[in-house]
């Protein structure tokens, strides 16, 4: 599959998990958490069909995985969490949140269908000057770059939820953290 192909359909599966499992009110469940684990699980099954190690191949997969990890990041930031009055803890995905995983998967998407139809050349003379094998590195960096995001979004999800699932103890005028 060409890295165009690759980047659309991994970038476009994760996307739709992503924003339907966040966007609005929602409570962090294990499932909630379990569905992101499973979409990567299956995203590298269907499309890391090698993994290349020769020259730079390793370097520029790891940049695909410290881009993800960025992304998550700031995705998270942009994921309030809160308690809700039950004492389960619920994020609110707006608008922001929802254009950083859209812009992230559509760069991919872009990146991979420039790659093949606007700069092709450039990107097999990069290629060879820095010693990287060619198409499927390139597919591992942008699905790497996804799964990383993903995944760091989840552990931000965790981290809030343990860090909000904290004990209540009752007050005069309402409940406080122990």
């Amino acid at each position: 599959m060409s890295p165009f192909l690759t980047a659309l359909t991994a970038s476009g599966v994760i996307l739709v998990i992503i924003l339907s499992t966040d966007l609005g009110t929602r409570r962090i469940t294990r499932m909630r958490l379990l569905r992101s684990i499973i979409a990567v699980a299956v995203v590298m099954v269907l499309f890391v069909r090698s993994l290349p190690l020769g020259g730079n191949d390793p370097w520029l997969q790891l940049a695909g995985v410290g881009a993800g990890v960025v992304c998550g990041l700031v995705a998270g930031a942009l994921l309030p969490a809160h308690r809700g009055s039950d004492g389960d803890v619920y994020t609110r995905g707006g608008v922001a949140y929802a254009v950083v995983w859209t812009l992230m998967s559509a760069s991919r998407v872009l990146f991979a269908y420039g790659s093949e139809h606007w700069f092709a050349q450039d990107v097999i003379l990069f290629s060879i000057e820095n010693k990287l094998s060619g198409q499927d590195v390139y597919s591992n960096a942008f699905v790497f770059m996804a799964l990383a995001m993903v995944l760091t979004r989840t552990a931000v999800l965790l981290a809030k939820s343990r860090r909000l699932r904290g004990p209540q103890v009752a007050t005069t005028d309402g409940f406080v953290d122990a």
